[in-house]
């Protein structure tokens, strides 16, 4: 499912350098680790569900690109972000 307007809004101002900067990595990474936890949710209940199961993986393999360049660009900012985000790494 799809994040809402309110959702998203928190988590580019929480992220982003300016209040509509969607566009950062560190913002794409936190709305991607955002749906990440949501669709991790939803197999839980529905295991069998291949098409969540795909879409996880996408989504998975983009932040783990999106994290790459953070590490090589700007490394303070994704020590920073793994922090926040409570991810492993």
């Amino acid at each position: 499912m799809a994040l809402s307007k309110e959702e998203k809004n928190v988590i580019v101002s929480k992220f982003g350098k300016k209040p509509v900067d969607t566009g950062s990595a560190s913002v794409q990474i936190a709305l991607l680790t955002k749906r990440i936890a949501d669709l991790t949710a939803h197999l839980k209940a529905n295991a069998q569900d291949a098409t969540a199961k795909r879409s996880l993986m996408t989504l998975v393999g983009k932040r783990h690109s999106l994290l790459d360049y953070l590490a090589q660009h700007d490394h303070e900012a994704y020590e920073k972000l793994i922090v926040t985000l409570g991810m492993k790494k």
